[in-house]
């Protein structure tokens, strides 16, 4: 069991041995990840209530630290950068010469890591390093990152992650997993998840947690698990969503969406990205830059002549059948892990549980 104090001091050794320590913060009307020193920086106190197109902060009755679901931010954003020069290129005379990227990987520990974005780092893996094509950059930076989950408690009303099978509760892919107990006292059960993760725990102010610490922790993920209101449709989502291209249903979100890519910027486990090449003004360098680009932009199926989906219904579909059915088939699992992010951060609110529930019903 660690204390208040304990989890300072992990924060703290893991600071000390080269980690670049990310975590919760509030900026801005919401809870994002950034740079921590202490339990001080934490989002004490704070919550946050989603609904389809609603996101806000609000005062809890407790000084829980990670008493929040998920904000508009994932991990994704320092494993598989937003933006990221992958070399330079400059006149030497008659010759040209390629500089490798400055920015070099470094270690980094993330602090909070909930169960849904653990399995979305677990899918970002498979999709940028289990096949012939591998992203380095992002395997360099993966290699050296120590991940902290912290169970999850507190749900938003946008959250599923129990039918994705994806928490509350962290099932593995971590070095350590703390859970929050405010039960008269404010203490985290500390998990081991790994070698790394033991010998750090061992170095740390900690107690020996006993039965009615493992129970309490248990009664926290077996609450969130029943706050869950919303359900992504299991069995015949796939076949529903495959079988129906002409489905009347793809017309209907079509005229309720903006095709603003917000669905999938904030999505932490889409991997869509462009490549840019920049020219320096005085034509002796230039850089080539790969960044986030998203299916629901017209440019982003742009061939030679036009794009190939120049409809907003042909780009929601693409995107929500490529989501949850055609991954099965390219990675072997979903690509959603139930997160609910699309949902409060769409402008008009649509709710892709509800989207699949009408395929599915639709095949009854």
């Amino acid at each position: 069991m660690l204390g208040l104090e304990g989890l300072q001091a992990l924060i703290e050794a893991l600071a000390a041995r080269g980690h670049d320590v990310i975590g919760p913060v509030e900026r801005d009307g919401a809870i994002i990840y950034d740079h921590i020193a202490g339990i001080a920086d934490l989002p004490t106190g704070r919550t946050d209530r989603q609904e389809a197109g609603s996101y806000r902060l609000e005062n809890r009755s407790d000084d829980a630290l990670f008493g929040y679901a998920v904000g508009p931010q994932s991990w994704k954003r320092y494993l598989h950068r937003p933006i990221e020069t992958l070399f330079r290129v400059r006149r030497v005379g008659e010759e040209l010469a390629f500089d490798p990227p400055r920015d070099q990987a470094g270690r980094t520990a993330f602090i909070g890591v909930r169960s849904c974005e653990l399995a979305a780092i677990a899918i970002q893996d498979r999709v940028l390093q289990g096949g012939r094509y591998v992203n380095t950059e992002y395997g360099a930076r993966r290699a050296q990152t120590f991940l902290v989950a912290v169970n999850c408690g507190d749900p938003s009303a946008t959250c599923f992650c129990t039918s994705m099978d994806t928490g509350p509760r962290a099932g593995g892919g971590y070095d350590i997993a703390l859970t929050e107990l405010l039960d008269g006292r404010h203490e985290f059960l500390a998990e081991p998840g790994t070698d790394a993760g033991a010998a750090l725990l061992a170095y740390l102010p900690t107690r020996p947690a006993n039965e009615a610490d493992w129970q309490a922790a248990h009664d926290v993920t077996d609450r969130a698990a029943a706050n869950m209101k919303r359900h992504m449709p299991g069995k015949g989502l796939k076949e529903a969503l495959q079988d129906n291209p002409e489905h009347a249903r793809w017309d209907d979100v079509a005229r309720r969406c903006l095709a603003c890519a917000n669905c999938t910027l904030v999505c932490p486990t889409c991997f869509c990205t462009t490549i840019e090449d920049r020219s320096d003004l005085d034509g002796q360098g230039a850089e080539r830059v790969r960044r986030w680009d998203s299916c629901f932009t017209r440019d982003f199926s742009y061939v030679h002549g036009g794009s190939v989906r120049t409809q907003t219904r042909s780009r929601y579909r693409q995107w929500m059948t490529h989501k949850l059915a055609h991954w099965w088939d390219q990675f072997g699992s979903s690509g959603c892990v139930g997160c609910g992010r699309c949902i409060a951060w769409c402008p008009v609110g649509i709710d892709i549980t509800a989207e699949a529930a009408a395929f599915v019903e639709g095949q009854e």
